[in-house]
């Protein structure tokens, strides 16, 4: 089963993005064949707006998957990886958080909606898969 670290994006665009996007994200969060692998950091990333606006459909859809998803703690190591990814690729700091988790925990990959040509798709630590354009 491959492991996959889901970036933000994904999880939001699952749930209120445009058809096409939408779906594209949906197959990875449905696929059987993945087991997906979240964070603190994503919770935080997309849990606060939802829960504010009291949008509570939102709320309970990325509960669903967080609860079926495995779980990857932060940790010193993971916020010293993501310190070095961050000044190595000038990645954003949430975005270093998240190939941080995702190095740390060891996934197969990490599969978000940035265009490739964004810092997040440059990172060699792990394999980042872009699903924003088919």
């Amino acid at each position: 089963m491959k492991r996959t670290y889901i970036d933000a994006n994904v999880l939001i665009a699952a749930f209120q993005g445009e058809e096409q996007v939408a779906q594209r994200a949906l197959r990875v969060l449905d696929d059987p064949g993945r087991r997906l692998v979240v964070s603190d950091y994503l919770r935080l990333e997309v849990l606060p707006k939802p829960m504010f606006h009291k949008r509570q459909e939102e709320v309970e859809f990325m509960e669903a998957v967080f609860e079926k998803a495995e779980n990857r703690e932060t940790s010193p190591q993971l916020t010293q990886c993501s310190l070095e990814i961050a000044a190595k690729y000038d990645i954003a700091p949430i975005d270093a958080l998240h190939v941080g988790a995702a190095v740390v925990a060891g996934v197969d990959e990490l599969v978000t909606l940035e265009k490739p040509t964004k810092p997040i798709c440059k990172v060699k630590e792990v394999a980042v898969k872009s699903i924003g354009s088919v």
